[in-house]
C-alpha cells in the first residue's frame, strides 16, 4: 500500500517524520532510481526500491531500541561528517552495535554528556518537541564569576533570533581559580534545545563556557556511564519520556516553539 514518503522513513526507523522532510528536501531519497524531492510523494515499501544516501531501505518494521551514550568531547552528534571527525554512529559500531540509528537531538562537538540515539522515528519527534517540556539539565563551566543579575537574566530568559529563552533554573556550584582566572561552575536546566543555546546565553551574560556536560535529560541520569559507554534504557526509562504533554502546552501550542532540538 503506498504512503507517505516521510512516514515510511520514519516507521523503518531512518530518521523522525520532521527530519525524513528535511532528508527528502536535500535529495538524500531515491525511489526506484529517481531522487525524489517533493513532499507528500508516495511509495509502497512492499514494492518500490527506496535508498537513503545509496543505502536500501531495510524492514519497515525493526525491533525498537533505545540507546543512551556518554558523548565524549570531540565526537559529532550526526550519523556522518564531511571532515571525517568521530560521529557518534563511529562510536555504536566500535562497540557492536548495529543498524540505522541517530540521535535524538544534539550535543555539540565540545560538549559532552548524556544522548539518546534510536531507530524509533515517533519516539524521537516526541521527545525533541517542545511541547512536551523535557527538562534537560548541564553543568555549566564558564570564565568568570557571574553574579546575581547575570543568573536573573539565564533564569528569565535571554533574547536569542529575535525570540526569548523559556524560563530556566540556575544552581551555582562553585568557583575556583586556575591561573590567574576565576571559572565558575553551575547547573542549568532548560526545557527546550535550541542550537548552542547554553553557549549562548553564557555569551550573552559576558562569561563563556569553558566546559559543558548534559547530565540529565527528563528523568534519566546515569553517574556510572563513562565517557564513551553506551546501554539499552529500560522500558520504564522509556516510559517517562514519553508521557503526556503539560496541560499548560496543551492549552497552548502558541506559547512554545515548534522545532525539534538541536546542538545545545
Amino acid at each position: 500500500m503506498a504512503d507517505r514518503l516521510q512516514k515510511i522513513l520514519a516507521h523503518a526507523g531512518v530518521a523522525s517524520r520532521r527530519a525524513a522532510e528535511e532528508f527528502i528536501r536535500q535529495g538524500r531519497v531515491e525511489v526506484n532510481g529517481q531522487v525524489v524531492t517533493e513532499l507528500g510523494s508516495k511509495a509502497d515499501p512492499a514494492r518500490d526500491q527506496i535508498r537513503v544516501d545509496g543505502r536500501r531501505l531495510g524492514k519497515i518494521t525493526p525491533t525498537r531500541r533505545y540507546l543512551l551514550m556518554n558523548k565524549p568531547r570531540g565526537v559529532v552528534s550526526t550519523r556522518s561528517d564531511p571532515q571525517r571527525r568521530t560521529t557518534v554512529t563511529d562510536l555504536l559500531a566500535k562497540a557492536g552495535i548495529r543498524g540505522y540509528f541517530y540521535p535524538v537531538g544534539r550535543l555539540d562537538f565540545e560538549s559532552e554528556g548524556l544522548i539518546i540515539l534510536t531507530n524509533d522515528g515517533d519516539f524521537a519527534e516526541r521527545v525533541t518537541h517542545p511541547r512536551y517540556e523535557i527538562e534537560r539539565a548541564y553543568e555549566a563551566t564558564v570564565l568568570g564569576v557571574p553574579d546575581a543579575r547575570d543568573v536573573e537574566r539565564l533564569e528569565g530568559g535571554i533574547m536569542m533570533d529575535g525570540r526569548r529563552t523559556l524560563p530556566a533554573k540556575v544552581r551555582i556550584r562553585g568557583t575556583r581559580r586556575i591561573g590567574e582566572d576565576a571559572h565558575t561552575t553551575f547547573e542549568i536546566v532548560l526545557q527546550e534545545g535550541r542550537n548552542r543555546q547554553v553557549r549562548r546565553m553564557c555569551d550573552a551574560i559576558g562569561h563563556p563556557i569553558v566546559r559543558l556536560k548534559r547530565t540529565r535529560i527528563g528523568k534519566l541520569v546515569d553517574k556510572g556511564l563513562k565517557p564513551g559507554d553506551i546501554r539499552d534504557l529500560a522500558s520504564e526509562e522509556v516510559a517517562s519520556l514519553v508521557r503526556p504533554a503539560p496541560r499548560t502546552a496543551r492549552r497552548s501550542k502558541a506559547s512554545s516553539p515548534t522545532s525539534p532540538s538541536k546542538n545545545e
